[in-house]
């Protein structure tokens, strides 16, 4: 066992306290000043003890991992980072390294493991940090980093940006990813404040913090900006944000004009960046001035740090190298290294760059991004650079046989193929197009080349079957229930195009394998659903939580041809049934920009109109009951004024016309950023509207169905209420509405009560053994309403329990019908187009 003396420390580690009653820390409801910081981080150092020991840390983005690694580089241990939500990882470092101490996260303060007294390890007395590179975890190579490392960095960084104690990040990247814990640590330096969340940019309550917080920057890879745009953050109003920061790959050029632009509009900065882990981060910035018209550099050295260009062999451009004092002190790929001093003094970061004449860098391509197939020497990075040239996003690998690219968009991989073997030179044989809906992507955001390269390998096995064990497994999930090839761990059931009909079958299954879902799962990354240990051996209880609005379309599909079958009569549920199409509106058809949304929107329209149009074809065409104006869902204007069989469908039209309408409005840009600005007030405002011809003071051109705009506005407004106040609001509208409707106070009385189940009830105990079932008739209770017509007027006089379990039956089988007929048209165009084996990517 080696006994060391603790050495010097990380001084903005070490020093927190000289910030006193700044806050430094906001972790949930929990403001934490820089003096009760420093408390919590020297009693942990006090646990760690005297002797210097190497360290390993398993961290998230929550206060319990931010002390641990302060405590750590305040007292002198060498640290080694690792994810906290990959095991695996931790396993494999801790095995190859042997740790004397490992710490986790713990319910207020971290957990400490202590494996020797002492340490069994020679630890170089500069060696501070050891991460990971490139965003890889579980590898044993390591980057080592010293405590002038880390400082320097972290000065280099806050004066560039100019970071004061006024300010305040949002933690969007993971702490063990050198980008993101860099943002931590320049941060500290300066006494500003840290908004620790793990919440993703797709989630509504990220923002929420965002603006609560008064938070000024985030940081971004590429990967988030198009998160970016699917949230509509171009049309959020973010008062306090001063800048934004992007690292993690090269942003297209496009993108950075644009952001730029916009920042510029709103008053906050863009700061695109360029860095390795080798060197502790940042190598490079581009001021937010020059960026619009250099949109393709990486900008200048940071402050102390210089670049040159070294000659390649044979190549046009040169190899960039880095000096500065945040260079690595090198590699280490055993214990043994962790000995070692200064093994590199300057960093080749094995980019080819050039300077041009205004002094920026730029970044053209890296030296192991080159193959030779059949004798030519291939740029990999030019292959991308020519295809962004035509409007391709694309991704491109490869070995000594065979090109690999996979491109973005429903582009023609062959005639792509084509194309580059024109333009380098290559045997079409020799290059494999493969069309994905998504790049895959690395959890850090940057292109994930094995996976492309995977897109040429023979198709995966089957994933086994039973109980989840990690994000593969919810990913499998999602994948196969929303017919989707490209799903990734910071993905959401909304951001892959959910809808309310896709739902109810993914919510079952992640329930199965989960064993409870939390109330927004749908808008939980894959990575935030894994299961947690304690989650994986839960005993399933007799009476489960089922969502509120699944168990309420079960039951008012079942009540609805019921009373039409006269098994009982217990009129209402349609109208429930339309509030809860508001409900599932606001959660599913409201995320991401203006146009991303409008085309989920039309899509969600789409299943709804193709199946009712083919079956009411199917109905007027083998009966006498209907009109032409029920094949083009017109009855409600061109229909008799009397009730007679042709108003059957009455419930189909006026949802496709409320769906329609408002497709119709939040395309509008106004109307779109008024919804964003005011989520719950925009449908308090339409149902004030509805409410309108609902009483009376307005009235409408068509002729019979009760009006219903505002029972579909207060289901979303259910949606956006969020406190108890805003149900409690949400419920007194609904409470003087409905009664007198229709009435019928037991009519009414059905409305109010389902509308009230909705807005106070999350979820419904029913027994476990019928989740499937009533999955099934929430499942296809569109396609049964839409069947029942035909099927239960020849039974219901022989037998009305007959008849309702024959229409219900008759609905799911032509569910299962359009479900089959859906994936089948969506398998053959995604084999038509060539995108390759199913799986990530």
């Amino acid at each position: 066992m080696t006994i060391q003396l603790l050495p010097a420390r990380v001084p903005f580690a070490d020093e927190l306290a000289r910030y006193a009653d700044r806050p430094a820390v906001f972790a949930g409801d929990l403001v934490l000043s820089y003096r009760e910081l420093a408390d919590r981080v020297g009693a942990v150092a006090a646990r760690l003890g005297p002797l210097r020991r190497l360290v390993a840390l398993a961290a998230a983005n929550d206060l319990d991992s931010l002390v641990a690694y302060l405590a750590a580089l305040s007292a002198g241990h060498p640290l080694l980072l690792v994810p906290a939500d990959k095991p695996a990882a931790l396993q494999s470092l801790v095995a190859a390294y042997d740790p004397d101490v490992v710490m986790r996260p713990g319910d207020g303060e971290p957990v400490l493991e202590k494996r020797r007294p002492g340490s069994r390890h020679e630890l170089h007395p500069e060696l501070a940090l050891l991460l990971s590179t490139s965003g890889s975890t579980g590898t044993p190579k390591l980057v080592r980093l010293s405590h002038e490392n880390l400082q320097a960095n972290a000065e280099a960084i806050a004066e560039y940006l100019s970071i004061g104690t006024g300010d305040r990040a949002a933690t969007t990247l993971p702490m063990h990813y050198c980008y993101g814990l860099s943002v931590i640590n320049s941060h500290l330096l300066r006494g500003a404040g840290l908004v620790l969340t793990d919440l993703s940019v797709v989630d509504p309550c990220f923002w929420e913090l965002f603006r609560s917080r008064r938070a000024t920057s985030f940081a971004a890879v590429p990967y988030t900006f198009e998160l970016l745009e699917r949230v509509g953050f171009p049309g959020m109003d973010l008062p306090s944000l001063r800048y934004l920061t992007q690292a993690g790959g090269r942003l297209d050029p496009d993108t950075v004009v644009r952001y730029a632009g916009l920042g510029r509009r709103r008053g906050w900065d863009l700061f695109v960046m360029y860095g390795q882990t080798e060197a502790t981060a940042r190598m490079a910035y581009l001021p937010p001035d020059l960026a619009a018209g250099n949109p393709g550099m990486i900008g200048v050295p940071v402050p102390g740090g210089a670049f040159r260009i070294d000659p390649v062999p044979g190549l046009a451009d040169g190899e960039l190298v880095y000096t500065g004092p945040n260079v690595m002190l090198g590699y280490a790929g055993n214990p043994a290294d962790l000995a070692a001093g200064r093994t590199i003094e300057e960093l080749r970061t094995g980019d080819l760059a050039r300077q041009h004449p205004s002094g920026l860098y730029e970044v053209v391509g890296r030296r192991s991004r080159f193959v030779k197939i059949v004798g030519l020497r291939i740029d990999l990075g030019q292959v991308e650079r020519i295809l962004a040239a035509l409007g391709v996003p694309a991704a491109a690998a490869g070995s000594d046989h065979r090109l690999v690219i996979a491109v973005e968009g429903g582009h023609e991989p062959g005639l792509l193929a084509k194309t580059l073997a024109r333009e380098i030179g290559l045997p079409r044989t020799a290059i494999g197009v493969h069309a994905v809906e998504r790049l895959p992507r690395l959890p850090t955001g940057k292109l994930d080349y094995a996976a492309v390269l995977a897109l040429d390998a023979p198709e995966p096995a089957e994933p086994r079957s039973g109980p989840a064990d990690g994000p593969d497994d919810v990913r499998t999930i999602l994948a196969e229930t929303l017919e989707r090839s490209d799903v990734g761990e910071d993905d959401t059931f909304v951001s892959l195009g959910g809808d309310s009909l896709s739902y109810v079958a993914a919510s079952l299954r992640l329930e199965r394998a989960l064993g409870s879902l939390p109330p927004d799962w749908h808008l939980r990354t894959v990575r935030e659903l894994a299961p947690r240990p304690q989650q994986r051996r839960r005993m399933r209880r007799f009476f489960a939580p089922l969502e509120a609005g699944i168990v309420l379309r079960a039951v008012a599909i079942v009540f609805i041809i019921g009373t039409h079958a006269h098994l009982f009569h217990w009129p209402g549920m349609a109208h429930v049934l339309m509030a809860v199409a508001g409900y599932n509106f606001a959660r599913f058809q409201l995320n991401g920009g203006r146009l991303s949304r409008l085309r989920r929107q039309l899509r969600s329209l789409g299943r709804i109109v193709v199946p009712s149009l083919a079956f009411i074809a199917f109905a007027y065409l083998a009966t006498d009951r209907y009109s032409p104006a029920n094949l083009v869902l017109l009855n409600s204007f061109l229909g008799p004024e009397t009730w007679t069989t042709q108003w059957d469908f009455w419930f189909i039209e006026m949802l496709v016309y409320v769906l329609g309408a408002m497709a119709v409005l939040l395309a509008v840009p106004w109307a779109d950023r008024a919804e964003r600005r005011f989520p719950l007030a925009f449908p308090l405002a339409l149902t004030a509207a509805g409410l309108l011809t609902r009483f009376g003071i307005v009235e409408l051109s068509v002729p019979k169905p009760a009006p219903v705009l505002w029972l579909f506005a207060l289901g979303w407004a259910i949606a956006r209420a969020r406190t108890l106040p805003q149900r409690a609001a949400v419920s007194a509208i609904a409470a003087l509405a409905v009664p007198g409707f229709f009435g019928d106070p037991a009519r009414d009385a059905t409305i109010l009560a389902g509308i009230l189940v909705l807005a106070w009830l999350p979820a419904v105990p029913v027994p476990a053994g019928l989740h499937r079932l009533l999955a099934l008739l929430a499942s296809s209770s569109l396609y049964a309403y839409l069947t029942h017509w035909l099927v239960y007027p020849g039974l219901a006089p022989i037998s009305p329990a007959l008849a309702v379990a024959a229409s219900l039956a008759a609905g799911a089988a032509y569910w299962a019908l359009c479900l089959w007929l859906t994936n089948t048209v969506r398998r053959r165009r995604t084999a038509g187009a060539g995108t390759g084996p199913k799986g990530r990517g």
